[in-house]
């Protein structure tokens, strides 16, 4: 079984396939004794391509975890990830008949475009095609050396241990509804990625299927 979420939004009907385009930006040049060489360059970003058919109607294939919700709900959405000008997390969960988690994608991505397609043999429900593109945060850091004196030092030291001491993060959480375990490890430890291993310590085996009320431990 798969599940596709976008923004902690889960699509009603999963995607049939999906594309997904793993690029280098290495380059090959020629040099006048040794012949061509590869230069080694940092990857490229990652492009996500698939369909997903979006109901007008509710259908016993179809899932909603909070209640049905019509096509306009998500095409709201969708536009709102087109124009919003951030990122946002991008997650399939692949489950096996079984009922064992296998791997996962969860990255950060941008919704670059999507194309709505209407058609009669599909009644009055759409189809959207998506196209992503991994996100890779960037920016620049300005460092500023200051120099103290060893006894303004200790008492920085000290100052900042006690405020540190006194936010403890919260060890436990009550789900509500919307909530997903990569944006509750992403709010208390500071890193979503850390979901697998919450769910392991509470013995969830779907991470991507948390409910209302459930109590999520984090320690």
């Amino acid at each position: 079984m798969y599940a596709f979420y976008m923004d902690g939004l889960q699509l009603p009907v999963t995607p049939a396939e999906m594309t997904m385009s793993i690029t280098n930006q290495n380059k090959t040049i020629s040099l006048i004794n040794d012949g061509e060489v590869n230069i080694l360059k940092v990857a490229g970003l990652t492009d996500i391509s698939f369909t997903a058919v979006i109901p007008q109607a509710r259908y016993p294939f179809a899932v909603y975890k909070d209640g049905f919700k019509d096509a306009a709900f998500f095409l709201d959405k969708f536009e709102k990830l087109k124009i919003g000008q951030k990122p946002f997390q991008f997650i399939v969960s692949r489950v096996s008949p079984a009922g064992k988690l296998l791997f996962d994608t969860n990255m950060a991505v941008s919704l670059e475009e999507y194309e709505i397609t209407e058609d009669a043999e599909n009644g009055m429900d759409l189809e959207v095609s998506f196209k992503l593109k991994q996100y890779r945060a960037y920016g620049t850091k300005k460092a500023v050396v200051k120099q103290e004196s060893s006894s303004a030092a200790k008492k920085t030291v000290k100052a900042k241990s006690s405020r540190s001491s006194s936010k403890t993060p919260p060890k436990t959480h009550k789900v509500v509804s919307g909530d997903t375990l990569w944006a509750l490890c992403k709010k208390y430890l500071g890193n979503g990625s850390r979901y697998p291993e919450i769910a392991k310590l509470n013995k969830i085996p779907n991470p991507d299927l948390i409910y209302p009320g459930q109590v999520i431990k984090f320690a």
